[in-house]
């Protein structure tokens, strides 16, 4: 019989990596995802690899397929991040995020700005099924607007962020939604009925925090923000037809029509926008000697989608606001998880997160403390996987038999493993979910964390409605609801 690393010894590898990570991040800086947080995770791998090998007799062979087994499931994520890039250069260059920051700055109040924020993410995402789609679409417009008015990046994202997750973990079309139904042997629809339970309270919270927030938030001036999108007219072109894009991308979303597709086409279609609209801009970004115009148009595009750009506004504000990095500024994110998948894969092939995991079956004596080390592995999954699909998997995997004989209901661990591990994944700096949407918001994880309320009440409210025992029902032959 294979022998499996003990809990003490299966966390050297997470102590390692935490202490690298806080070595980094405190001498990096925002600078840490360059390359030094990189570097960490590689190096916490080979100190579990090391320990595997020498001490388990792991073979090799074993890690390596563990490890490319975890890259080649997140190889789809990759390619939606250099689309996302692309997608969100074409969408600034073109006058599209600028037409809806003009349009919205005009509509949404500063005093309801942030809990607005937070509701059109969340119908916005359940529509989509993903809070990716929605951040890296919706979420940089309104990640605009909110500076624009004068709130400070961490309640923008913060706001952003609770409403995407609500609905990426409310909608049928999600795919993690999906999963825990699936993994757990749960009907989908069951699931998502049973979630309302412990998600609505979370999010009721959740925007009277904002709601209060917005009211004692001194913003900025109506006359700076009338110079704001004075400026905006000035260097792009605004028009309604603009919005032709993102209606573009609703209908496309709302066809279910796949996520690399919608948001290839998406792009695309703002490039063509981009030559029609903003030509002149197209030539600055190009700084192109050609006396040939559609040399430098071409250029330009092209620059916009996988380059970096800077166009030079007299607001400064707006001028950190229009820049973009384009394919090219996902590549350290794409990175980062490639490296994280390594380390969750050495973690998995040698037994380290089976057993850092058991320690929390030791706790369970009733609902309560059932719910809440389902709460904490998955927590952890999170933590020392880097992958959120990876940790649902293996959260509805080690207590499914402990549920089904104590008696549970399956849909009690598919919420539970969806208040758990869905809504914090965003939260922890080298997961996927929180390098993708730092990337895409350009906001550091570790800046908007505080604010995610929505991602934070979850996890205490499953525990809380575990404690109450709402709707807590054990199977019976004649008592199934």
């Amino acid at each position: 019989m294979k022998k499996v690393p003990s809990p003490l010894v299966s966390i050297i590898p997470v102590v390692a990596l935490v202490a690298l990570l806080f070595l980094t991040i405190r001498t990096f800086g925002s600078d840490a995802l360059s390359g030094s947080s990189q570097v960490s995770l590689l190096a916490a791998t080979a100190v579990c690899i090391f320990i595997g090998i020498i001490f388990y007799k792991v073979a090799w062979s074993d890690i390596e397929l563990a490890i490319i087994n975890n890259i080649s499931g997140v190889s789809p994520a990759i390619i939606i991040l250099l689309i996302i890039g692309a997608l969100s250069g074409a969408w600034m260059i073109s006058g599209v995020v600028p037409t809806l920051i003009y349009y919205g700055m005009k509509v949404i109040h500063p005093s309801f700005f942030l809990t607005s924020t937070c509701i059109i993410c969340a119908l916005v995402s359940v529509m989509t099924g993903s809070s990716w789609t929605t951040i890296a679409t919706i979420g940089i417009a309104l990640m605009g607007i909110g500076r624009a008015q004068g709130f400070s990046d961490g309640w923008i994202a913060g706001a952003i962020i609770s409403g995407a997750y609500f609905g990426d973990k409310m909608s049928p079309l999600s795919d993690t939604t999906v999963l825990a139904a699936s993994v757990t042997d749960t009907p989908l629809f069951r699931h998502i009925r049973y979630m309302l339970i412990t998600t609505v309270p979370s999010m009721i919270i959740t925007l009277t925090i904002f709601t209060i927030a917005g009211f004692s938030y001194e913003g900025s001036s109506s006359a700076h923000i009338a110079e704001f999108t004075a400026s905006l007219a000035n260097k792009f072109t605004i028009t309604p037809w603009l919005l032709i894009v993102p209606v573009v991308t609703g209908v496309l979303i709302a066809k279910r029509v796949p996520s690399i597709i919608t948001l290839f086409v998406s792009a695309l279609l703002a490039g063509i926008f981009a030559l029609i609209f903003q030509p002149d801009l197209l030539h600055e970004i190009a700084i192109s000697n050609s006396d040939d115009s559609a040399h430098t148009l071409f250029k330009g595009l092209m620059m916009t989608f996988y380059g970096s750009t800077s166009l030079q506004t007299p607001d400064p504000t707006l001028t950190e606001l229009i820049a973009t990095r384009g394919m090219s500024g996902m590549l350290y994110t794409i990175w980062l998880i490639l490296c994280a998948m390594c380390f969750g894969g050495a973690m998995t092939a040698i037994g380290m997160i089976g057993s850092i995991t058991s320690v929390f079956l030791r706790f369970i004596k009733n609902t309560v403390s059932l719910v809440a080390s389902t709460v904490a592995a998955g927590i952890c999954l999170n933590l020392t996987t880097a992958d959120q699909y990876i940790s649902i998997i293996l959260t509805g995997n080690m207590f499914a038999d402990i549920y089904k004989k104590k008696g549970y209901e399956s849909r009690l661990l598919s919420r539970t493993t969806e208040d758990s591990v869905t809504v914090t994944s965003v939260l922890i700096p080298w997961n996927t979910c929180g390098m993708t949407q730092a990337t895409i918001l350009n906001v550091s994880t570790l800046t908007y964390l505080p604010y995610c309320f929505f991602n934070l009440i979850s996890p205490l409210m499953s525990i809380l409605v575990a404690a109450v025992g709402y709707k807590i029902i054990k199977k019976s032959v004649n008592n199934i609801s």
